[in-house]
């Protein structure tokens, strides 16, 4: 065996197929969740709520990649004392700090993607909507228009967000955490 070969076969032994799979298989749940829940909500309803649905997938990545980007900057360390008081919330963002890698793939890549994904789509479904019977110059202007407006709100939201999500790392983290707490989910030391 050489040394590329022995460099490959480290590199696939340091890679967490445990977590690989989970994160694939609740990407694949979320997306269908998503999905169903917007062409159900968006099946009977006009165009001004047609937006506001758009708007609110927007923000829920914006939202999660502010929270993924929290959980990365923040240390578990300002935590610990509060954890130790048994402070609502603490061993959670304890938890949350201490995964941090999890959690910023989790926020940012599964439900970040998603949420541009089924927000492309719902962009997507708006333009059908809107035009048609149009001629194709105002059509395609419409469309040009919409999938502009989503990439700019959806860009400038996380860049806005990245800096908000660094700036208040530990008081999102530990917002996080307190909505954590209230879940019937069990954070121990693993």
């Amino acid at each position: 065996m050489d040394a590329n070969d022995r460099r490959k076969k480290s590199v696939l032994s340091q890679i967490n197929w445990k977590w690989v799979c989970t994160i694939t298989v609740l990407s694949f749940l979320i997306s269908v969740s998503m999905s169903y829940i917007s062409s159900e909500a968006l099946g009977n309803v006009g165009n001004i709520l047609a937006f506001v649905i758009l708007f609110i997938f927007i923000a829920i990545g914006i939202l999660f990649d502010i929270i993924g980007m929290a959980a990365t900057s923040a240390t578990e360390k300002e935590f610990h004392s509060m954890a130790s008081r048994k402070v609502s919330g603490a061993k959670e963002a304890v938890w949350l700090s201490r995964n941090a890698s999890k959690v910023s793939s989790l926020c940012n890549d599964v439900v970040g993607d998603i949420s541009g994904i089924i927000s492309g789509a719902t962009g997507a479904l708006i333009v059908t909507r809107l035009t048609s019977g149009m001629d194709i110059l105002p059509a395609l202007l419409t469309s040009l228009t919409i999938t502009g407006l989503i990439a700019a709100l959806t860009i400038g939201g996380k860049a806005i967000g990245k800096g908000f999500g660094i700036g208040y790392s530990v008081k999102i983290v530990f917002a996080v955490g307190k909505i954590l707490s209230i879940l019937p989910i069990r954070f121990d030391k693993k």
